[in-house]
């Protein structure tokens, strides 16, 4: 039995450390934050192997999972259906998905409020610093603690995230609230709308305590609209009070302004059944959008999963999927490798090329929305965006075109925009 710590309480660490318990290793896991994560995060998209990384992790799937959505429509600026495409998934959600994870490992592992500090290593053992003060020694370091990684800043501070020129409107709106138009043309669907150099689309989730009755469910929307990082940026992660926040602002220190402007532009920009579930959702919150692309995720006992070591652009639909699997091999090496550099250097082999792969398809796909503020935008085919390609893109299992290195269209390689 090997003692390995975890990094990272959300999702991604949480599968990890779930998997590696599960194998009979003594698991720690290490989380920053104090008290309840459930409000994080909104709506996922599932794939078969996010339900495998589930199973891996001890944990059944069945119906309550999420909602199931049998077809994709794009909304015209009418309201009007302008395209449709039969296309089956399960619509679930990060506090779901969080809660069933968390509920599987036991309560004394995880330790919250415990920010890593430093950390260090010899041939033998991994040695962790954190700020309270409390330090820990392992066998193993699995780091999954976000995009803002400390241990990747202390490894490799060279990688970085880099902001890709458009920010994400996020939220989730009451079922019960919304309009006959809006739910017979709208709700059961996964839906688009595509305002020139923009995109809204959005599905149905769970509501309150996972309820997955009709009538008692959201609606999860995210609008992808550019932003400028000297100018447009700067005010939107500044709340009410005149404060910045440089990496992300609170969903809860969103500017009223701010969502009183962005609900105007819904009217004049959306379809009125978007516009109606911005105008009606609480407290809409609002998501930079980075890319963050590793050339190494290995570093002797110390392993980078997540986005500790790779963020794609939300158009993937796949992060929490992607953490699942990295978490699968990495378990899976340890089980045949030991818990040794060995078996990390076994994963970073099997998942370095795939990662990097990931970020390329969702810079792909992200293309259209950053091509429209530049001045000089691309005019390649691949760029243009018609209903139907977003539709058949977006959000869909990908793991033949990963199998196969064909993320992205040969012609993206040499025509990328830079920010």
């Amino acid at each position: 039995m090997a003692k390995i710590i975890v990094a990272g309480g959300s999702l991604g660490g949480l599968f990890a450390a779930n998997m590696l318990l599960k194998q009979g290793h003594d698991v720690t896991l290490l989380e920053k934050a104090t008290g309840p994560l459930n409000g994080r995060g909104a709506g996922i998209v599932t794939h078969s192997a996010l339900a495998d990384a589930l199973c891996e992790a001890g944990i059944p799937v069945d119906d309550s999972l999420g909602v199931l959505v049998k077809k994709r429509v794009t909304l015209g600026h009418d309201g009007q259906c302008l395209a449709d495409m039969d296309l089956p998934q399960i619509l679930t959600s990060w506090s779901r998905l969080y809660q069933l994870l968390k509920a599987n490992f036991p309560g004394d592992r995880y330790l919250q409020g415990k920010n890593v500090h430093s950390v260090n290593q010899d041939s033998d053992q991994v040695y962790v610093s954190c700020a309270d003060g409390s330090k820990f020694t392992a066998d193993l370091l699995i780091a999954s603690d976000g995009i803002r990684s400390t241990i990747r800043a202390q490894l490799a501070p060279e990688i970085k995230p880099e902001y890709a020129g458009y920010i994400a409107w996020r939220g989730v709106c009451d079922e019960d609230r919304l309009s006959k138009l809006t739910l017979e043309t709208l709700f059961d669907y996964f839906g688009f709308c595509l305002p020139k150099g923009e995109q809204m689309l959005g599905y149905p989730v769970a509501g309150q305590n996972n309820d997955l009755r009709p009538g008692m469910r959201r609606y999860n929307f995210v609008w992808y609209r550019g932003a400028t990082e000297s100018d447009e940026l700067i005010k939107l992660l500044t709340d009410d009070e005149g404060v910045f926040y440089p990496t992300g602002i609170p969903p809860l220190k969103v500017s009223r302004k701010n969502i009183e402007d962005i609900r105007q532009i819904a009217r004049t920009h959306l379809a009125p059944q978007f516009s109606e579930i911005m105008e009606k959702t609480s407290a809409p919150f609002l998501q930079p959008i980075y890319d963050l692309r590793s050339e190494q995720v290995v570093f002797g006992r110390i392993a980078l999963m997540g986005d500790a070591a790779f963020v794609g652009r939300p158009h993937v639909g796949m992060g929490v999927t992607k953490a699942g699997d990295e978490a699968i091999v990495i378990a899976k090496q340890i089980k045949n490798l030991g818990a040794t550099p060995m078996a990390l250097q076994a994963y970073s082999d099997e998942r370095l090329k795939i990662g990097q792969d990931v970020v390329a398809r969702a810079q792909y796909l992200g293309l259209y929305m950053q091509s429209q503020g530049q001045k000089n935008s691309l005019e390649h085919d691949h760029v243009k965006r018609n209903a139907n390609t977003v539709m058949a893109e977006t959000a869909v299992d990908i793991s033949g075109l990963l199998a196969t290195g064909k993320a992205v269209p040969d012609a993206f390689a040499n025509s990328r925009v830079k920010n």
